[in-house]
């Protein structure tokens, strides 16, 4: 994905390379192998958004309500130069948007056009998550990493959920008289704290 590699290109330049912490892990053979130094004396934040995009966030405007809420998470990433890295969930497979990027203006645009349909693929989401922050600490491990997971929780099944390692939050999006209140339950299998969106 182009935006990926722009991502980690830019992540790159973040630090010099930490040689000594490198070389502990042994000789590097690829550009993921190399740890860095991080330029400011506080670590880097890094905020990691999995979008649920799914045909069931359509009912009663609930994406509507979450595209309020990241268009407030956008913004406090842009004034706090935290990093942002933007997942969805929707369709046959997630998609990656950012990769580490520092948040910018231009995702207001990307978020207007976010529309709900097709399947659920938010495991996958998960699992591909879980695995891009194990890299990502390898190669920064003085950043803060922090997770939001914005879903209704409707899934058929949730088993072998995935070990984030990160803390966390997940946002509850479900609406309607009639609630399955699944998301409480993934938030747990998770170890996220929980909120519904009308408590955020």
């Amino acid at each position: 994905m182009d935006n990926g590699r722009r991502g980690r290109a830019k992540a790159g330049t973040a630090g010099t390379i930490n040689w000594p912490g490198t070389l502990l892990g042994g000789r590097p053979r690829q550009r993921e192998d190399l740890l860095y130094h991080l330029r400011c004396r506080s670590p880097h934040e890094l905020w990691l958004v999995i979008v649920d995009a799914s045909a069931s966030t359509r009912r009663h405007q609930a994406l509507s309500d979450a595209k309020g809420l990241l268009a407030q998470l956008f913004d406090d990433a842009y004034r706090q130069r935290a990093r942002l890295a933007l997942l969805t969930a929707s369709g046959q497979s997630p998609k990656w948007q950012v990769q580490g990027l520092k948040a910018a203006k231009s995702l207001a645009t990307w978020l207007q056009a976010l529309g709900a349909g097709g399947g659920t693929p938010l495991l996958a989401a998960l699992a591909e998550a879980g695995q891009w922050l194990a890299v990502r600490r390898k190669r920064y491990p003085a950043e803060q990493q922090r997770l939001l997971v914005i879903t209704d929780g409707r899934l058929k099944v949730m088993d072998r959920l995935p070990l984030l390692d990160c803390q966390g939050l997940l946002v509850d999006i479900e609406r309607g008289p009639i609630r399955l209140g699944r998301a409480k339950e993934l938030a747990s299998g998770l170890q996220l704290g929980y909120r519904h969106i009308d408590a955020v």
